[in-house]
């Protein structure tokens, strides 16, 4: 079978087409055939060797995907042959808190991802999917989805009425924007480009801010919510936006942590988090139980991931230099097979 590989050392010049032996399925086990995956900006960093992990090559990239279930092995009673599912980030992460044992087996790294014709995983470790959406819809939420899901629902206990602020129109972001008006909240997103500021005011977004024109954006964040500050900041940025968020937030509001994209270290100023009781979390994905959950709202409300772009199996060079651009709005995705 076919699969995209980062092969003999890192770097996206060594990500390349790579033979593989068909796996074979034991028991509790499934085989799937791959029909899409997604990138995640953690994809880009793995690549290049930024991420700060012990991988071995070759290893198959792209920890989301969607496939059909085309053999079940002895003793499998979650699926049957011809459900639609989506492998779990963390394949043994299954419920409750994240455990060491469970956040060593996220796809992508250190385990083979999805970037392949055909995946053997525990029955354990895929959930169904919603009719409603494609292939690609579907290959966007392992990981981006599920992580602004945890950040909002689960840890943030998100209600109608409260106000979220969200970083950028990549795929959490926007991820971020659904959940928050699924459940009835004020959004305030910021992005440099109009373009896309007007792209996300279509899908609910209440308030725009473009940084690149205000970079103290803080203040049009106090503006806007009568100097009281939102509730929830789902913090992507990192390094050069992390002021900012503390700015932004209401006295004992919630900034959850769940990427670095401008830089890993941040000069914070800890009697202001201490003054304003500022929660601070970092975030990492979720269980598959918090998939499941997040699976029923997506349903309940037919909501549509956000798909900016998708691409042929063997465009590896470009889905990452397009990752890498940040020119994309939602998700980029890979057209694995029919």
């Amino acid at each position: 079978m076919k699969a995209m590989a980062i092969q003999d050392s890192f770097g996206l010049e060594n990500i390349k087409p790579l033979d593989k032996p068909m796996p074979e399925v034991g028991p509790g086990e499934v085989l799937l055939k791959m029909r899409a995956a997604s990138l995640n900006y953690r994809d880009l960093l793995i690549a290049t060797d930024a991420y700060g992990g012990n991988f071995n090559l070759p290893l198959v990239p792209l920890s989301d995907g969607c496939g059909e279930v085309v053999e079940v092995g002895t003793g499998v009673t979650r699926v049957v042959v011809g459900d639609r599912v989506a492998p779990i980030f963390f394949q043994k992460w299954i419920s409750g808190d994240a455990t060491i044992e469970g956040l060593v087996t996220s796809m992508g790294g250190p385990l083979d991802g999805c970037w392949q014709e055909y995946r053997v995983l525990s029955e354990q470790g895929v959930v169904k999917v919603p009719a409603h959406m494609t292939d690609a819809q579907v290959a966007t939420l392992p990981c981006a989805a599920l992580t602004a899901w945890r950040s909002l629902v689960v840890e943030g206990q998100i209600k109608a009425g409260d106000i979220v602020l969200l970083q950028g129109t990549g795929g959490v972001s926007i991820a971020a924007l659904q959940i928050a008006k699924m459940h009835g909240a004020e959004v305030i997103i910021t992005s440099s480009s109009d373009e896309k500021l007007e792209r996300a005011k279509a899908l609910g977004a209440d308030h725009l801010i473009n940084y690149k024109e205000y970079p103290n954006w803080s203040k049009l964040v106090r503006d806007m919510t009568g100097w009281r500050g939102a509730d929830h900041v789902v913090e992507v940025g990192g390094e050069e936006t992390l002021k900012e968020s503390l700015k932004s937030i209401r006295f004992g509001g919630r900034i959850n942590i769940i990427g670095n994209v401008s830089g890993q270290v941040a000069a914070l100023r800890i009697g202001a988090i201490v003054a304003m009781r500022v929660k601070m979390q970092g975030i990492s994905v979720g269980s598959r139980t918090d998939f499941e959950d997040m699976l029923l709202a997506y349903n309940f409300h037919k909501t549509e991931p956000v798909v900016d772009t998708v691409l042929p199996f063997d465009a590896g060079r470009e889905a990452y230099d397009l990752m890498a651009s940040g020119g994309h709005f939602g998700k980029i995705c890979i057209e694995i097979g029919a």
